[in-house]
């Protein structure tokens, strides 16, 4: 941490009333963020760190309150400092479901208690009451243009020419002309099991408490929905992906599932093809190399995909420019790429 840093932290916490805390740190994630379990006096809290810039700290805290406000469990938040982007938070434990499962937790249980948080959320009159940017088709489309801007490259070893990008974009202006109306509420944007952790002391849709919140905006109800069941780093049953999606869409009306499901293909395409953007991203611009070992997933999940008539354009345009999306990633020389695409400053 620089030094500058660790005083503003050291400044905070003693202003909090936690300056004798014993501090430990958190394993990182795809973020800037860190996070610290602080311990004083038989007390326990988290210390976020958000470097303001790269950061959403106020985001993340409006959200969390809205979020509470509707009845779910985002963490309470003691004391912040949007300024030097420092908050001190609720600490929900260590029970993720991602290491739930990895204890032999049965998955059913712990999907089902998520859907049921999905479907309380899109169900509520108020979900959407909260001033965020909408997830419109401009921000649909900026998202998707990553896997050509970062995987393409990555996979090439050189920077993708402008006319590849031009006509990925037309693909997807086109794929996204198609989509009916949208219904509009809270998409927390990374819903899947490493952002939810069970919380034995609540019940009900409480009992499921969220993190990593902080990018949600107003969309469509569909995308966390595909996010949990199409996790970028873990291999869902498809049987049990059926029966938890199929438990979710008993909420809809006859007439909404088709629309329903035309715009769940669509956002899997877009995740997806984002995501495999990102994990080469997080490589060569932060180098963060651990994300590469799932992107043949993320691709094969892509793959299921393609198929739709709706998705036409990428299916051909894929074809055309990425025939070996489903092979392995090349070793990248990450130097020579990095001074290409401008990055020769530290990430």
């Amino acid at each position: 941490m620089p030094q500058e840093r660790e005083y503003l932290q050291t400044e905070f916490l003693a202003m909090c009333g936690w300056g004798n805390a014993d501090i430990v740190p958190l394993s990182s994630d795809a973020s800037f963020r860190r996070y610290f379990r602080l311990s004083q006096n038989g007390m326990r809290a988290l210390l976020m760190d958000a470097p303001p810039g790269k950061e959403k700290l106020s985001a993340y805290l409006a959200i969390g309150q809205h979020l509470i406000s509707l009845g779910f469990s985002a963490p309470d938040i003691y004391a912040s400092d949007t300024r030097n982007g420092f908050a001190l938070i609720e600490d929900f434990g260590d029970d993720t479901f991602t290491r739930l499962l990895a204890q032999g937790t049965d998955p059913y249980n712990l999907y089902e208690l998520a859907i049921n948080v999905l479907s309380g959320l899109h169900e509520h009159p108020h979900a959407g009451r909260i001033s965020l940017p909408a997830y419109d088709m401009d921000a649909l489309l900026e998202e998707a243009l990553l896997l050509p801007i970062w995987h393409l490259s990555g996979r090439r070893g050189h920077a993708t020419q402008q006319d590849l990008l031009d006509s990925y974009a037309v693909a997807w202006k086109t794929i996204l002309a198609q989509l009916p109306d949208m219904p509009k509420t809270l998409v927390l944007r990374d819903y899947h099991v490493d952002n939810l952790m069970r919380l034995d002391e609540r019940s009900g849709r409480a009992a499921c408490g969220l993190l990593d919140f902080q990018d949600a905006l107003i969309g469509h109800p569909a995308y966390d929905l595909m996010s949990l069941l199409e996790d970028a780093r873990r291999d869902i049953p498809q049987d049990m992906a059926t029966a938890l999606r199929t438990r979710y869409e008993t909420r809809l009306a006859p007439g909404e599932r088709e629309a329903f499901s035309l715009w769940y293909d669509v956002l899997a395409a877009q995740r997806h093809t984002k995501v495999a953007g990102i994990f080469v991203r997080l490589c060569i611009r932060d180098g963060k190399n651990r994300y590469l070992a799932h992107i043949p997933h993320v691709m094969r999940l892509l793959e299921r995909h393609l198929s739709h008539p709706a998705l036409t354009p990428l299916s051909v345009w894929l074809n055309a420019n990425m025939p070996d999306r489903l092979e392995p990633l090349p070793g990248m020389d990450v130097a020579a790429l990095r001074a290409e695409l401008g990055l020769t400053d530290p990430a």
